[in-house]
């Protein structure tokens, strides 16, 4: 796929600078992590901020090794300004889906790459379905069941993880990689539809009101 794009490396120097200083400085963490009350007195920029924030440096290593591994492919097939636009509109389609879940808990927070980095993997697995995902698992089958238990994260609040964020991220670079790849409409039109079965399967139980 070729060596690492010089966008890749920029987004990682900028995740890792910008943690570190959120890891030292608990003022700087606070000002700019996603928090629904900030948010809703005006202070939208943490809807983009807090994607530059992390947890811990685990937080910050899982979801840079993520990007790492597979950015290159997603650059292969869309190029590398249309890779930043995946990676920022994941980002920001993942605040949009925390923000819209959470909307009446003044008190959510959360920090993380995660939705921009689901979408970067959500494209690559769109792109090149058939990969394979640590080692043996087949990508398709691998993002189906992830998102499919994101939903379930969602409606049962399991663990301390953004799941509306990755489910936003994943939809963003779904929805951003088609619009730049309409082709896989015509080359491999029943993978689209397998990766959509889960953004349905939200679309119905919120409907429904179940989520």
């Amino acid at each position: 796929m070729g060596s690492l794009s010089l966008f890749t490396i920029i987004i990682i120097a900028a995740n890792a600078l910008i943690s570190y200083k959120g890891f030292n400085d608990y003022g700087f963490f606070e000002r700019y992590k996603f928090n629904i009350g900030s948010i809703k007195r005006g202070e939208q920029f943490r809807m983009f901020s807090s994607g530059f924030l992390h947890a811990d440096m685990q937080h910050l290593l899982f979801n840079m090794l993520t990007l790492y591994f597979f950015a290159d492919r997603v650059i292969y097939f869309v190029g590398e300004f249309n890779f930043l636009i995946v990676y920022i509109g994941s980002l920001g389609l993942g605040s949009i889906f925390s923000y819209y879940f959470h909307q009446n808990e003044y008190q959510y927070s959360a920090v993380g790459a995660s939705g921009a980095v689901m979408g970067v993997l959500y494209s690559a697995i769109l792109v090149d379905p058939m990969m394979k995902i640590y080692g043996f698992i087949p990508a398709f089958i691998f993002g189906i069941v992830y998102l499919l238990y994101s939903i379930y994260g969602m409606k049962n609040r399991v663990g301390n993880i953004g799941h509306d964020a990755h489910f936003g991220g994943a939809v963003g670079g779904y929805v951003i990689t088609l619009i730049f790849k309409p082709s896989l409409f015509e080359t491999d039109l029943l993978m689209v539809g397998l990766l959509a079965i889960p953004i349905v399967v939200l679309f119905v139980m919120h409907k429904l009101g179940k989520i």
